[in-house]
């Protein structure tokens, strides 16, 4: 099961990513982010890293990344991270990564989900997910919460992870 962690910070620089292969040329990014203060984490960015809403992302930008803390990584510095999921700070919103057991609780305790009949649920290719989401790694975006522990919110939207 994936450990998903954060790191959130301003993208500081975007290059492209060789992983040795000549027909994967450009397919792989390297983004810079630091956090403000000290700390910096270059993500590799696949063609399989989800962009929360679709967005571009560009250097200037706040974003938070996120990955799996239990995967490996080159011991080096700053630490290089598979992102498996970018989403860039807006205004009202909060994007959460993690596994959400029947309860619709994240694996950290800290959020509870309530699903209204707004909330939109689909796949990561946009296409509606039908099945049930509880016991699964989602995305969840989402607004206000409750200073309740766990807090609980309405999400706007969940994107699966199958």
């Amino acid at each position: 099961m994936a450990n998903f962690q954060a790191f959130n910070g301003v993208v500081t620089m975007i290059d492209d990513f060789s992983i040795g292969q000549n027909n994967e040329a450009g397919c792989y990014k390297l983004l810079s982010v630091d956090d403000g203060y000290g700390a910096t984490v270059n993500f590799v960015v696949a063609p399989t890293t989800y962009f929360v809403d679709h967005v571009m992302v560009n250097v200037g930008d706040r974003v938070t990344g996120f990955y799996d803390a239990n995967a490996p990584v080159p011991l080096i510095y700053p630490p290089q991270l598979r992102a498996l999921v970018m989403a860039k700070d807006t205004p009202y919103q909060n994007v959460k990564v993690d596994h959400f057991n029947r309860r619709l609780e994240s694996s950290d305790g800290t959020l509870r989900l309530n699903i209204s009949r707004d909330t939109q649920i689909v796949l990561e290719n946009g296409q509606a997910f039908t099945g049930n989401i509880a016991d699964r790694n989602l995305i969840v975006v989402y607004g206000a919460t409750t200073r309740s522990i766990p807090a609980q919110t309405t999400p706007s939207k969940i994107i699966v992870m199958c």
